[in-house]
This record gives C-alpha cells, sequence and structure tokens, in this order.
C-alpha cells in the first residue's frame, strides 16, 4: 500500500507542492499548487481554483502526480495516483472552508488525489526509488 509518513506529510505541509499532470495527447503541464495538503494516510487534497490547464488534463486522464522537495536537506517525494472530483458533498465544503479562512479564491472543486505510488526525490544515488506502490 501507498500510505503516507509522518515525514511525507511534514514535507507536504510545509513545503510548496507542484502539480503534473498531461493531456490526451501526452502533453506535459505542470504547476504550483498552495492548496495542496494531506486529506489522510492514502490521499492528498487541493483546492481547484482556475479551471485551466491541470484541470482539463484530470477531467481527460485522471492521473496525478505531485513533488514536493525540501531543497535545504536535498530531500523529496513524488506522490502518483488518481483523481476524484467533490463539487457538491462535505468534502468540497471543507476546501470551501478551507479557502475561506485563508482568504483564497473560491474552489471550483475540491481534487482528492489517491496516491498509488511514491517515489523518492532526493539527491544521490537513491533518486527515483519507488518507496510504496499499490499493487
Amino acid at each position: 500500500m501507498a500510505k503516507l509518513t509522518q515525514e511525507m506529510k511534514d514535507m507536504i505541509g510545509s513545503q510548496l507542492n507542484y502539480l503534473a499532470t498531461a493531456d490526451e495527447n501526452g502533453n506535459p503541464q505542470v504547476g504550483p499548487k498552495g492548496t495542496m495538503r494531506v486529506f489522510d494516510d492514502e490521499h492528498l487534497i487541493y483546492n481547484e481554483e482556475t479551471g485551466h490547464h491541470a484541470w482539463h488534463n484530470l477531467n481527460a486522464t485522471r492521473k496525478a502526480a505531485v513533488a514536493t522537495v525540501d531543497r535545504s536537506q536535498l530531500k523529496g517525494f513524488r506522490f502518483e495516483g488518481t483523481v476524484e472530483f467533490h463539487d457538491d458533498d462535505q468534502i468540497f465544503k471543507d476546501a470551501q472552508a478551507f479557502a475561506e479562512a485563508k482568504h483564497l479564491p473560491a474552489a471550483i472543486s475540491a481534487v482528492v488525489i489517491h496516491v498509488t505510488r511514491i517515489v523518492r526525490l532526493d539527491a544521490g544515488p537513491n533518486a527515483g526509488t519507488i518507496i510504496a506502490e499499490d499493487n
């Protein structure tokens, strides 16, 4: 099982996280997601605010990767998985409350990422090592 450790959760909470997607033709897109956070031990969540490139790609493929790195430690992780959208339930209401509390734009949707693989992004020989993967 691909479960988040406390170290991973702390890094997600303290660093700027980047969401990578690809469109239906395989064209890549990557951008920062300031609302990325831990949902539970197997899921990440972020507030989709713009509805542009990443939104299109996620709707087309349902696949995402999130990279987070602590540059001072030269350590990081990539979380890969599939997404589900919440726009009319308690998860969405909680995402809207999160945005309001942080003085952020309202969310179009709360995007939950089911983490199916975790890869080490540390500098050195362990870079690219798969830490955990759903079978």
